[in-house]
């Protein structure tokens, strides 16, 4: 792509302008969508910006500021395009959000350096990183041997951390994967629940059964788990272990007590790494017990090896709507003095992809 920025000699004399060609071999459809869907996105976020295509040029008139922002913006869909990745009305959003948040912000990374991070390709479909913080994330799991995914339902959090498990598999970095959350929900205790103690536990774990649906071949995923290469537990039956190469994610952490918690943490053996994820802001556990995931971060900030990725309403990967419920709570909890115990807010069973 080609840019020739120059400043308007008539009109408002602070406007600035620039001009875009997009290469041939790139149709304008992928760059500006279908019935020019991209296109709306970029002009409703730069309101100061005219933006008009002749051909396969595209020409921003306006605010300075802007139009560097949207200069910059068509760099990085040009980027991800160049991948053979198309664009789509989320990524755009996604981008812009990114740019305007400082573009790379204290590391090195573009927009399309995080939209087309590939984790796992699997059944026709490639997971990645659709937010800066997420790709973080990602990044701490290849780095550190514990890692804690912190942030609200939605992020990515368990989904992402399920993806690596599945890649340091595939990759033999580990023999076998152990997915684990403790039993304990808002309202629901097991010995009220009906059916043996498997029928019992299902519900807890189905979320990360679901997660697995969508990263391995459904037909394969019985066979892995009769040969103990993916094991899906309650949090108790880690007591007394010792986890050699296996990559372990605790789910729903913030249910834990601080005695699981370092019981769980005390489970790590050689040539294993460990992903806790969980939410702070919706601990589903009795009156007065202490969340262990709230107790953690206070004991093992600092410790070298130990990493703790933050994710925010920012990084929802879900309908645009949850990331704005998540927004409303918080306002809500800060306008009531709340400590934040939504326990019935959560959508149960969903991964956050």
């Amino acid at each position: 792509m080609t840019q020739t920025p120059t400043h308007q000699s008539a009109g408002n004399t602070g406007d600035a302008t620039a001009r875009f060609k997009v290469p041939a071999k790139h149709p304008m459809v992928t760059v500006l969508g279908s019935g020019d869907a991209l296109l709306r996105v970029i002009e409703g976020a730069f309101p100061r910006t005219d933006i008009h295509v002749r051909g396969n040029e595209v020409t921003a008139s306006g605010d300075p500021d802007e139009v560097a922002l949207v200069q910059r913006l068509f760099d990085e869909m040009m980027l991800v395009l160049r991948t053979g990745q198309p664009m789509t009305e989320d990524a755009v959003e996604r981008s812009i959000a990114m740019l305007r948040s400082g573009g790379e912000g204290t590391g090195s990374e573009s927009p399309a350096e995080v939209l087309t991070q590939n984790i796992l390709s699997s059944r026709g479909r490639t997971i990645r990183p659709k937010t800066l913080n997420q790709k973080r994330y990602v990044d701490a799991i290849d780095k550190h041997t514990v890692v804690f995914g912190i942030g609200p339902a939605g992020t990515g959090k368990t989904y992402l951390a399920m993806a690596k498990a599945v890649q340091a598999l595939q990759s033999k970095q580990v023999n076998r994967i152990i997915l684990t959350r403790p039993a304990v929900e808002a309202g629901e205790r097991l010995g009220f629940l009906p059916g043996t103690l498997y029928e019992k536990i299902d519900p807890y774990l189905r979320p990360l059964y679901d997660a697995l649906h969508d990263m391995l071949d459904p037909d394969s995923i019985p066979r892995l788990m009769a040969a103990g290469t993916i094991e899906v537990a309650p949090l108790a039956y880690m007591r007394g272990r010792t986890l050699n190469d296996a990559f372990i994610i605790l789910d729903e952490a913030q249910n834990t007590n601080p005695e699981q918690m370092k019981m769980f943490l005390t489970r790590l053996g050689f040539e294993s790494k460990i992903v806790i994820t969980g939410d702070v802001t919706q601990v589903d556990l009795p009156g007065g017990t202490r969340s262990g995931l709230r107790e953690v971060q206070d004991i093992l900030t600092g410790v070298d090896d130990v990493h703790f990725s933050r994710l925010d309403s920012s990084d929802v990967v879900r309908h645009k709507l949850v990331g704005r419920i998540v927004d409303a709570y918080e306002r809500y909890d800060d306008r009531n003095g709340a400590n934040g115990g939504h326990g019935s807010a959560r959508g149960h069973g969903h991964h956050g992809k």
